[in-house]
């Protein structure tokens, strides 16, 4: 039956429809104003949808966040893992772990601090939300995406083992988490959080491949303990 003629093709589309004009209004005005400046009142007059509507699409202004989120995460991740991609094909120079390591996370470490409030919320909102919120699970899946990016360079490119890469790419997804939210990291541009952020990894994989000071002299080295 052809869906012009088919009610619930119709339905299905003007669904679509709906969504991708709730998740334009999310998006620009999260960008614009931060999670904390925006109601969900103004989403949905922005969306030119009912708050009844938007509320079909997501309950709550935190999880119309993680639906931002999660697609500019993802599009992060596909970023990453092409560079990496890139850097180990056959016609270039061999790279080393903390680098391909660094090429995959720095899209993400980008994306997370694009907006502090809204990259703080969205991870706090994946680590300590319901992982059975549908959002929340595409989120925590692509987190586990990341990290298992980050388990096949170590144990490829630093010849760990299975069990030893997966533990370290847990903790390598800690000290980003960390580095991108933490309020002492929030003064500082991108370059020089990622450097410190290499440095921690280098220190953790115990490499020699620490950033050069001379390039990089700033050393984040405030306790956290008293700047979180």
């Amino acid at each position: 039956m052809s869906t012009a003629h088919n009610p619930r093709g119709r339905r299905e589309r003007a669904k679509q429809d709906k969504r991708e004009r709730i998740m334009l209004a999310a998006r620009e005005l999260f960008a614009q104003y931060g999670i904390g400046g925006v109601t969900t009142q103004q989403i949905a007059d922005e969306a030119d949808v009912a708050i009844g509507t938007l509320y079909l699409y997501a309950s709550t202004k935190a999880e119309l966040l993680i639906m931002v989120q999660n697609q500019k995460f993802a599009a992060a991740i596909d970023d990453g893992l092409a560079s990496v991609a890139a850097a180990e094909a056959p016609a270039t120079d061999s790279r080393d772990a903390v680098s391909l390591v660094m090429m995959l996370i720095r899209p993400v470490v980008v994306c997370v601090r694009e907006h502090a409030e809204n990259g703080r919320t969205y991870l706090h909102e994946l680590v300590f939300g319901d992982p059975t919120e549908p959002y929340r699970r595409e989120g925590l899946a692509l987190a586990a995406r990341l990290e298992a990016g980050i388990s096949t360079i170590l144990e490829r490119d630093a010849a760990l083992d299975t069990g030893t890469a997966s533990l370290l790419a847990r903790v390598i997804t800690a000290i980003m988490h960390i580095s991108t939210t933490a309020t002492v990291f929030l003064p500082y541009d991108d370059p020089i959080v990622l450097a410190d952020i290499r440095d921690q990894i280098a220190a953790t994989l115990m490499t020699d491949h620490l950033t050069d000071p001379a390039t990089h002299p700033v050393r984040l080295s405030r306790p956290l303990s008293t700047s979180l």
